[in-house]
């Protein structure tokens, strides 16, 4: 912390003593001076100076600086993309996780092919089918569902739930095996349409963006976070 120091005026100085007040009878009363209110001209002639300092205090303390992505796929022209799998849980949620985090790839990188690949064509894709160099690869956990209104033992009745999820995705190498890059991200929501069936949630919504949207938002939007550019203030 960097600490001011205010000298005091009495200290080091000699007290000067008061000039005397001529007398009203034998002199003129002191004079007093006044200083002359500024003119609207010369008001008006800051203006310019005061606009020109605002605008050049504005230019410095906005500027920004856009960074590239941390992990730019671009290079490799294409890529693969293995659906993701899902534990604890059944139905489409893990299938639209996948084509959530493949939109915001393809956002964030355009140009960049992805080739699709089904759960059961990873061992090809992870040997470079198709010609990708890396593949993507991705896990959805769900964990703590609580229904509302406590209809847990009521088999397949749709209902709303609270439930938390982990997603991690890693891109691997077809070349060495190597994982190139790892993220993950959790978060709990409150979601819409699920069944319960032995204890086991069930995710299959008629509009699985308005059941599922704000979850999986939030989890990919995480996820991919290296993959984006972000604007910086400096």
């Amino acid at each position: 912390m960097v600490e001011q120091r205010t000298e005091n005026p009495r200290v080091g100085s000699s007290i000067l003593p008061l000039a005397t007040a001529p007398s009203l009878a034998g002199g003129a009363p002191p004079l007093r001076n006044r200083a002359a209110a500024p003119t609207l001209e010369a008001a008006m002639s800051l203006r310019p100076v005061l606009l020109l300092t605002l605008v050049a205090f504005a230019a410095c303390a906005g500027h920004r600086v856009l960074l590239p992505p941390t992990l730019d796929v671009r290079p490799y022209g294409s890529v693969g993309l293995v659906t993701f799998s899902v534990e604890n849980a059944k139905g489409s949620l893990h299938d639209l996780a996948t084509q959530r985090f493949e939109e915001y790839l393809l956002a964030a990188q355009p140009g960049v092919e992805v080739q699709e690949f089904q759960p059961a064509d990873s061992a090809a894709a992870l040997g470079g089918a198709r010609g990708v160099p890396a593949v993507f690869l991705g896990h959805l956990k769900i964990s703590d569902v609580k229904p509302s209104g406590g209809l847990l033992g009521l088999s397949g009745v749709h209902v709303d739930a609270t439930v938390s999820a982990e997603l991690s995705v890693e891109l691997v190498s077809t070349k060495t095996g190597g994982v190139l890059w790892r993220s993950s991200a959790t978060a709990r929501e409150k979601v819409g349409e699920v069944s319960i069936f032995g204890g086991e949630p069930t995710f299959s919504a008629r509009d699985p963006n308005d059941a599922y949207g704000t979850l999986l938002n939030h989890l990919v939007r995480t996820v991919t976070y290296d993959l984006r550019s972000t604007w910086v203030d400096q």
